[in-house]
């Protein structure tokens, strides 16, 4: 691994972002074909939160925040950090002080596959955080990592500059080559879902809605009008 920090990186298209922020986790992974999502674990420390940026990503040694320190000045306004650990780890890495620095550049938030601290303190801050854990534990600044290297956090690879799209769901990572076409693809994913909750709210049947009872039928399903009669 080589031990560095890169300064100037690539990052998604801005208007890919902004249409990821208000669209949010779940119609963004469906719109890149189910992928991109981290595992469940993790989950922001407190609710509501919806946030959507470019990543920087964080290459950290298990219990050692040195590198999160470094990387704070290399963010830049409406950046996500990223952070990712070369072994599994669920000490707290991160908390108020560091939430400050990030938040004084206009950082939107950090997704960390390892512990945060802190927590009613980053909530009054309004500093979302999804994080593999919630722990007190101390960390230390001893071992070298790198920043703006791809990265893999919880179970997903992340390159520098990648869309994070992070809310109450979990995180989904979109690659910044295919941003433009998947915040298409989830613009139109939406706008299909107000039609069919018009439908829905007006009493539709899903099985009419989706053209579901002949494949059912198809399938082996039958309605019987009484238990005794299966």
């Amino acid at each position: 691994m080589k031990t560095v920090a890169v300064r100037n990186i690539q990052r998604a298209d801005s208007n890919a972002i902004g249409t990821f922020a208000s669209l949010g986790v779940a119609t963004v992974h469906e719109a890149l074909g189910r992928s991109g999502l981290m595992r469940p674990y993790m989950r922001s420390i407190f609710p509501g939160a919806q946030i959507s940026g470019p990543a920087v990503t964080v290459l950290a040694q298990p219990g050692d925040n040195w590198m999160i320190h470094v990387a704070v000045e290399l963010c830049q306004k409406g950046d996500v950090l990223v952070v990712g650990c070369t072994a599994d780890n669920s000490d707290g890495m991160f908390g108020e002080l560091l939430a400050t620095g990030l938040r004084a550049r206009g950082v939107k938030g950090l997704v960390i596959d390892a512990g945060c601290r802190d927590v009613k303190v980053l909530k009054e801050m309004d500093f979302p955080v999804w994080s593999k854990a919630i722990s007190a534990k101390g960390t230390v600044k001893s071992t070298l990592g790198a920043v703006n290297v791809p990265v893999v956090c919880a179970g997903v690879n992340v390159e520098p500059g990648d869309a994070v799209v992070a809310d109450d769901d979990g995180v989904v990572i979109v690659p910044k080559k295919w941003c433009v076409e998947t915040a298409q693809k989830a613009q139109k994913r939406a706008d299909d879902e107000v039609a069919k909750r018009r439908r829905w709210e007006a009493g539709e049947s899903s099985l009419d809605m989706y053209n579901m009872r002949e494949p059912l039928k198809k399938a082996g399903l039958v309605y019987v009008d009484k238990p005794e009669d299966v």
